[in-house]
C-alpha cells in the first residue's frame, strides 16, 4: 500500500471509529442495577444565597466543623483534603464579596467629599445638607457591612486553610522521617514470596475463568466487531506508522530549507505519538471484549503508561544523542558517548515501563509497607545504577574548542556538571535510604529525580524549538544565532517549569493552587488592595498609551515636520516633547483604568521624597536643564559647541545628558545642566557663517605692501570664503623672529575651518616660494664654558690661577650673556648649515 493511500485510508477509518465511540462505550457500559441505583440525591446547599450574596448560616457550620477537625487532629489526610477543599470554596466566594461593593463605596465617598467637611465647632448647617450627610453616612455603613462580613469570614477561611496545610506537611515529613524494617531482612523475604505467589495464582484463575465464562463469552460476541476494529487500526499503527512517519518527514523535509528542526521536532513527536494511540487502541478492545476481570484489567489499563515510557525513552535518546548529528552544547558528546548514553537512555525507558507494569501487579490488594519496598528495591536498583552513569556522562561534556564563545558554553556546560553531580548522589543515596529501612525517603528522591531530568530535557528540546521556529521566519541562521527571542523563550519554559517541578518533588498541588490564591488577592497597600488583574490592566492600558505615543512620534519625525521649516534642533525638540507628555499622559490613564487609589500614599510619598530629593539632586536638575535645553533650544543637535574643554557636534540631548561627539570620533557625555549653567560657545548656532584667522609671519626686510597683496589674493581666491564683508590682511606687528600678518576671512561653512586653513597655508608657502619671500624661524646659539673640562683635559696649575681670576673678574661678553645664552637668530641657516627644528606656523 503506498503511504499516502495508506494515511488516506487511516484517516477514514478513525473517523468512522469517532462515530462508533458512543456505541462502543455503551456496549461496554455495565448494566445499572435498579434496585441500587436509588433516587437522586439531593444537592448539598450551596456557599451563596439565591441573590448571590455568602450564605452565612451554612458557613458558620462548616467553619466550626473545620475547627474541631484542628482541634481534634484526628481526621485522616483524604477528610483534611476534602475539607479543606472546600474551605476553598468558601474563601474564593467571600474573595468576591469583598471587591463587589468597591463600586459603591466609591460612589457614595464621592457624594460625601462633594457635600464638603462638617461644619466646625459653633457653626450651622443648613438642615437639608445635615440631612443628605446623615443619609449617606448611612448609605456608607451599609454598603462597609457586607465588604467587612466578608473580609472577617476570608481571614477565617484563609486561616484555617493555612492550618491545614501545616497539618499535612507535618504527616508528610514524618512519613518520610519514618524508619521502617529493612528490606534485607530474611523475615520479611517470606511475605514478599507469598505476596507474588497470590497475585500471580490470582490472576491465572481470573483469566481462566473469565475464558470459560458464558455471560462474558455473550458480552464479546455482541462487541466482537468493535474488537476487531480497535486491533485491526491498533496493528497499522504499531507496525506501519514508522514507515508512514519517515516518509512524510523526508518528503517535508526535501521542501524546508530553512528551520528544518521545527518538522523533525514535530515528526519526532508522531513517532511517540501514533505507537501510544495504537497501544491504547489495544487496551480499549481487550477492556470492551468484557473478557477480563478486575486484576487483568488493572494490568491492561497500565499498558498505554508503559509504553509511552519506552517510547519517552526512545525519544529522548534520538533528540539528544542522535548519530553523526550536530547537537548543541553541553550535549556535543563524542559517538562513543552518545552511544553509551543512547542505551543508558533507551534502558531507562524500558525500567521505568517495567516498573508501572509490575506497580499495576502488585495494586491488586494491600501490602505491607516492608514488602513492598522489598518488592520494588531490585527495580529501583537497577534504575539508580543507570541514573549515576547518565549522570557520570553528563558530568563528561567536551570543552569548548578553539574559536568558540566561551561565556555561554562554560555557563552551560557548568549547569550540565551540576546536574549530573545531582544525579549521581541521588543515584547513590536512594539505594543506602531503601536498605537501611527508609522506603518512602528512597522513593521520594529517586523517581522525582528521574521524572526532572525529563522535564529538564523537554525544556531544552522546547528551547531549540524556539530557535529552530526564528530561523524558520527569519529565514536565516545567522540572525537566530544571537537574537534575543529564543533565549527569552527558555527563560519562560524554564519559569513554567518550576512549579512543574516543586510538585515532581513533593509540593502538594493544593499548595501550588495556594500560591496562585495569594497571587490573585493581591497586595494591600493602606486601604488599596493591588490585584494581578489591576496590574494587568496597568500594563495593557500603558503599553497601548506608549504605543501610540511611539506611532505619533515617528509620523511627526517621518511625515509632518520634514514638510516644515524647522530646524533640526527644533524637530528633535518637538519630537522629544510629544514623547514625554504621551508617556505622562499613558501612566495617568493606566492608573486611572486600573482602580489604583494613591492617595493613601500621599503622605508616605511625600516623606520619601524629602530623601530622595537630596540623594537625587543631580539627576533631577539634569532633568530640568533637558527640558530647558529642549524649549530654549541653545544648543541642538548637529551644532559644533565647546564645553568644558571639549568641542565637538552635538548627536543627541536626551533627558539627563548630552552627547558630543569630538573630532577624534569619541563621545562625550555631558550633563545637561553644565550646558545649561555653563559657558557654551556654539559655532554653528543660528548660521554657517564664521570667521577664521591665519597667522603668517615674514622676515625682516620684506616689503609689507607685496606679503599684503599676496595674502589677500589668496583669500580671496579660495572658494568658501565669502567676498561680502571681503576678507582683511592686517599687519599685526613687529614679533621677535618675524613680522607678524594675519588674514581674517569669514568663511560660508564654518564646519570647513580647519580644511581652508590648510588649504591658504599651502597657497602661502607656494607663492611665498615663487616670490622669494622669507619664512623666519628661531635660531639658537649655545654658548658651553670651560670646555676643556667637558673634553677631559686636565688644567695646569697656572690655568687654575687663571680660571679662579677670570670667575672673580668675568669679562664685559661673560657679565652681558650668560652660561647658556639662549639667542634669536634671523639666519635661516644654523651654524651647522641645517634648517633649525620648530613650526613655521608657530613663528
Amino acid at each position: 500500500m503506498r503511504p499516502a493511500a495508506a494515511g488516506l485510508f487511516v484517516a477514514v477509518v478513525l473517523l468512522w471509529l469517532g462515530a462508533a465511540l458512543p456505541a462502543v462505550a455503551q456496549v461496554g457500559a455495565p448494566p445499572v442495577d435498579p434496585r441500587t441505583s436509588g433516587p437522586t440525591q439531593a444537592a448539598a446547599p450551596g456557599p451563596t444565597l439565591d441573590n448571590g450574596s455568602p450564605d452565612y448560616a451554612t458557613w458558620t457550620t462548616v467553619a466550626e466543623r473545620a475547627e474541631l477537625t484542628l482541634e481534634t487532629r484526628r481526621g485522616s489526610t483524604f477528610a483534611l483534603q476534602r475539607l479543606r477543599a472546600e474551605l476553598v470554596i468558601w474563601r474564593e466566594v467571600f474573595l468576591d464579596e469583598m471587591g463587589l461593593h468597591g463600586p459603591r463605596i466609591a460612589t457614595v465617598q464621592t457624594q460625601m467629599t462633594a457635600l464638603g467637611l462638617p461644619p466646625a465647632d459653633g457653626l450651622s448647617e443648613a438642615p437639608e445638607v445635615a440631612a443628605r450627610r446623615a443619609e449617606l453616612d448611612g448609605q456608607l455603613a451599609r454598603a462597609r457591612a457586607p465588604a467587612v462580613l466578608a473580609s472577617e469570614a476570608y481571614a477565617r477561611a484563609n486561616g484555617m486553610i493555612g492550618e491545614i496545610d501545616a497539618l499535612l506537611r507535618a504527616r508528610q515529613a514524618m512519613q518520610l522521617l519514618t524508619r521502617g524494617p529493612s528490606p534485607l531482612n530474611p523475615a520479611i523475604w517470606v511475605d514478599a514470596w507469598e505476596a507474588i505467589t497470590v497475585r500471580a495464582i490470582g490472576l491465572w484463575k481470573e483469566v481462566s475463568t473469565s475464558v470459560r465464562s458464558r455471560v462474558r463469552l455473550q458480552t464479546l460476541q455482541q462487541t466482537w466487531p468493535n474488537v476487531l476494529f480497535y486491533l485491526a487500526i491498533a496493528g497499522l499503527l504499531l507496525t506501519r506508522a514508522r514507515h508512514w512517519n519517515r516518509w512524510a518527514e523526508t518528503e517535508v523535509l526535501a521542501r524546508v530549507p530553512s528551520g528544518q528542526g521545527v518538522p523533525q521536532f514535530v515528526f519526532s513527536l508522531t513517532a511517540v505519538l501514533l505507537p501510544y494511540v495504537g497501544l491504547w487502541m489495544v487496551a480499549q478492545a481487550l477492556q470492551i471484549s468484557g473478557m477480563f476481570g478486575f486484576r487483568a484489567t488493572q494490568l491492561i489499563q497500565a499498558v498505554p503508561l508503559a509504553g509511552l515510557n519506552a517510547l519517552l525513552g526512545h525519544w529522548l535518546a534520538s533528540q539528544f544523542m542522535a548519530p553523526d548529528q550536530p547537537v548543541p552544547p553541553p550535549f556535543d558528546f563524542s559517538e562513543q558517548q552518545k552511544s553509551r548514553g543512547r542505551r543508558l537512555i533507551v534502558q531507562a525507558g524500558w525500567v521505568m515501563a517495567i516498573s508501572v507494569l509490575w506497580g499495576a501487579f502488585l495494586a491488586a490488594g494491600d501490602i505491607a509497607a516492608p514488602t513492598r519496598a522489598l518488592l520494588d528495591l531490585p527495580l529501583n536498583l537497577v534504575l539508580a545504577l543507570l541514573l549515576f552513569r547518565i549522570g557520570r556522562l553528563l558530568t563528561c561534556s567536551q570543552s569548548p574548542g578553539e574559536g568558540e564563545e566561551t561565556d555561554g558554553l562554560t555557563f552551560r556546560r557548568g549547569v550540565s556538571r551540576v546536574v549530573g553531580r545531582v544525579t549521581m548522589l541521588t543515584a547513590l543515596l536512594s539505594p543506602i535510604l531503601a536498605m537501611i529501612g527508609y522506603a518512602a525517603a528512597a522513593d521520594a528522591i529517586l523517581g522525582p529525580m528521574v521524572s526532572t531530568l525529563f522535564v529538564l530535557a523537554v525544556v531544552v528540546r522546547l528551547q531549540w524549538l524556539g530557535h529552530d521556529l526564528y530561523t524558520l521566519v527569519m529565514r536565516s541562521e545567522e540572525a537566530s544565532r544571537d537574537a534575543l527571542i529564543p533565549v527569552l523563550v527558555g527563560i519562560v519554559l524554564l519559569l513554567v517549569a518550576l512549579p512543574v517541578m516543586a510538585v515532581i518533588w513533593g509540593a502538594r498541588v493544593e499548595d501550588m493552587v495556594e500560591i496562585w490564591a495569594r497571587f490573585r488577592e493581591g497586595f494591600q497597600f493602606g486601604e488599596t488592595r493591588i490585584a494581578p488583574a489591576d496590574f494587568l490592566t496597568f500594563v495593557v492600558v500603558f503599553t497601548i498609551g506608549y504605543a501610540v505615543t511611539r506611532l505619533v512620534q515617528s509620523t511627526l519625525r517621518t511625515t509632518v515636520l520634514p514638510r516644515t521649516s524647522l530646524d533640526p534642533g527644533g524637530k528633535t525638540a518637538i519630537v522629544a516633547g510629544i514623547g514625554y507628555i504621551g508617556i505622562f499622559v499613558a501612566a495617568l490613564a493606566a492608573v486611572s483604568s486600573a482602580g489604583l487609589d494613591l492617595t493613601s500614599l500621599a503622605i508616605v510619598a511625600g516623606a520619601l521624597s524629602v530623601g530622595i530629593g537630596f540623594g537625587l539632586q543631580n539627576i533631577v536638575s539634569n532633568f530640568v536643564s533637558g527640558i530647558i535645553l529642549l524649549i530654549e533650544r541653545p544648543v541642538g543637535e548637529g551644532d559644533w559647541i565647546e564645553v568644558g574643554g571639549k568641542m565637538g557636534y552635538v548627536r543627541n540631548i536626551s533627558v539627563r545628558s548630552t552627547r558630543i561627539e569630538t573630532f577624534d570620533r569619541t563621545d562625550v557625555i555631558v550633563p545637561n545642566s553644565d550646558l545649561v549653567s555653563g559657558q557654551v560657545i556654539n559655532w554653528t548656532r543660528g548660521s554657517m557663517v564664521g570667521r577664521i584667522i591665519v597667522p603668517v609671519g615674514v622676515a625682516y626686510g620684506t616689503d609689507t605692501d607685496k606679503v599684503t597683496a599676496i595674502l589677500r589674493e589668496i583669500a580671496e581666491a579660495n572658494p568658501l570664503v565669502v567676498l561680502t564683508p571681503p576678507p582683511a590682511v592686517l599687519f599685526m606687528g613687529f614679533g621677535a623672529d618675524a613680522l607678524q600678518f594675519e588674514i581674517r576671512a569669514v568663511l560660508r561653512d564654518v564646519n570647513f575651518s580647519v580644511a581652508v586653513r590648510s588649504e591658504m597655508n599651502h597657497a602661502i608657502a607656494r607663492a611665498f616660494a615663487q616670490h622669494g619671500i622669507e619664512i623666519p624661524f628661531a635660531q639658537r646659539d649655545i654658548w658651553l664654558r670651560n670646555a676643556d673640562v667637558l673634553r677631559g683635559d686636565r688644567p695646569q696649575a697656572g690655568d687654575d690661577d687663571a680660571a679662579r681670576a677670570d670667575q672673580a673678574t668675568p669679562n664685559r661678553a661673560q657679565a652681558d650673556r650668560p652660561a647658556v645664552a639662549d639667542e634669536p637668530d634671523l639666519d635661516p641657516v644654523n651654524s651647522d648649515g641645517g634648517a633649525a627644528d620648530g613650526d613655521p606656523d608657530e613663528a
